[in-house]
């Protein structure tokens, strides 16, 4: 695990937006295409308003992309809490993106199971897994938020998926929001190559602590699932998320 702290938001979000651009430079070429999960959230909306300005936008060969997202909130499109919205209105729609390779959450016309079920298989169909994949990995880089609670992608805590073993996405009725949200599984992204959380503020100050030091207690912080199999994690993270860490 590698854990990097920074002072402000601005150094915090050059820093990422830096690594990111250092990554995919160097994954591409090895390989003829990246991808990525986005996350959704306030922490990403500035790091995607940077990726897409210059000089990052220019930095990056958009087209070879390929994006997913680790949840969505099972809302329209055009409703303001949609992650896919938000991703649109801050990156993509500012970068030559290719839109076959943008795979959204359908939430519209749809139930939330039948949502996770096809997006499970879009994921199925993009990474079959073969005896020719030793060992076998998924994602090139997915970026996480953590939630004050300690909960990532929709994986809050208490819910039974935090422990789904099997499905690659899944959906669940959240009572708290009380609203359906579709979700990735711990099981796909931890086959990931690179994950990296992305949390800032004093408020995640707690949890954080919690979830890097504290016991295994998952049901409670979620986030202390993701545990990638073959990859490396990355935590980044402000000063104000880091006060209560060890020094």
């Amino acid at each position: 695990m590698h854990l990097h702290v920074f002072k402000t938001a601005d150094e915090f979000n050059h820093a990422v937006a830096d690594w990111m651009v250092d990554l995919i430079t160097e994954t591409l070429k090895k390989q003829d295409r990246f991808t990525l999960v986005l996350s959704g959230g306030n922490t990403p909306k500035a790091l995607y308003q940077l990726l897409a300005a210059t000089p990052y936008r220019e930095k990056v060969d958009w087209e070879k992309i390929h994006f997913f997202w680790g949840d969505e909130r099972d809302v329209p499109f055009n409703d303001s809490r949609n992650n896919a919205k938000m991703a649109y209105e801050t990156l993509l729609n500012h970068v030559s993106v290719v839109a076959s390779q943008i795979h959204v959450m359908q939430t519209e016309n749809i139930t939330a199971e039948k949502s996770a079920e096809a997006y499970e298989k879009i994921l199925h169909d993009y990474f079959p897994f073969t005896i020719h994949h030793s060992p076998f990995t998924t994602f090139d880089l997915v970026l996480l938020g953590m939630g004050d609670d300690g909960h990532v992608l929709s994986l809050f805590p208490g819910t039974s998926v935090i422990h789904e073993e099997e499905k690659w996405a899944t959906s669940l009725w959240l009572e708290a929001q009380h609203m359906y949200r579709i979700t990735l599984t711990k099981t796909v992204v931890n086959k990931s190559k690179q994950i990296a959380f992305l949390t800032t503020g004093t408020n995640k100050a707690h949890a954080l602590k919690e979830v890097l030091e504290g016991h295994y207690n998952p049901d409670l912080y979620p986030s202390q699932v993701i545990k990638p199999e073959n990859g490396e994690l990355y935590w980044f993270v402000d000063e104000a998320a880091a006060a209560q860490l060890k020094k």
